[in-house]
C-alpha cells in the first residue's frame, strides 16, 4: 500500500517550542512537547501548553492522543481524543487529568506530553430517514456491551 504525503505547516509561537518529532520511521504519531512546567493536580484537569500552531490541510485533521507511558503512570486524557480541526490556528493544548498515586503530577517543560495523528475527514451529508428505512442488522438495538460472547 502505497503512504499518503501529508505536509503540515507548524508555527512556533514561543521560542522554546518544539517540534513534533516521530519515535520511528513507522511511527503512527508525533510526539508533543510540553513548553513549560505544569502541575496536574489529582482528579483535576490542566491544560498542557505546547507553544505550536498548526495548519492542517483541508480534508484532514489532528487527533491529540495521550502517551501510552504517561497512561501508565496515571495521566489521562479526559475528552479521550482531543480533535484538532483544520481551521483552527490557537496553540496546540493536551488537556490532561491526574488519576495516578499522590496529589499531583509534574509535567517537566520539554517533556513528550501527547501524540498527533493525522487522518483524512470524509465529505458527509446527512439524511433524514425513519427508523424502518435504516435496515435490520443482527445486533439491531442492542447498546453497551450486547456484542459481548461470555
Amino acid at each position: 500500500m502505497e503512504r499518503v504525503q501529508l505536509n503540515v505547516q507548524f508555527a512556533r509561537l514561543d521560542d522554546e517550542a518544539r517540534l513534533p518529532t516521530q519515535g520511528s520511521p513507522q511511527a503512527a504519531g508525533w510526539d508533543l512537547y510540553a513548553l513549560e512546567e505544569t502541575r496536574v493536580t489529582r482528579h483535576k484537569s490542566a491544560m498542557i501548553r505546547t507553544g505550536l500552531a498548526v495548519a492542517i490541510p483541508e480534508g484532514w485533521e489532528g487527533q491529540i492522543r495521550c502517551r501510552s507511558s504517561l497512561g501508565k503512570k496515571g495521566m489521562i486524557m479526559p475528552n479521550g481524543i482531543g480533535t484538532i480541526d483544520s481551521d483552527y490556528r490557537g496553540e496546540l493544548m493536551v488537556l490532561a487529568t491526574w488519576i495516578g498515586e499522590g496529589k499531583q503530577f509534574i509535567v517537566a517543560k520539554g517533556e513528550r506530553v501527547a501524540q498527533m495523528l493525522f487522518a483524512p475527514v470524509p465529505l458527509v451529508t446527512v439524511q433524514e430517514t425513519s427508523i424502518d428505512q435504516l435496515g435490520q442488522t443482527e445486533r439491531g438495538v442492542g447498546g453497551f456491551g450486547s456484542t459481548g460472547k461470555f
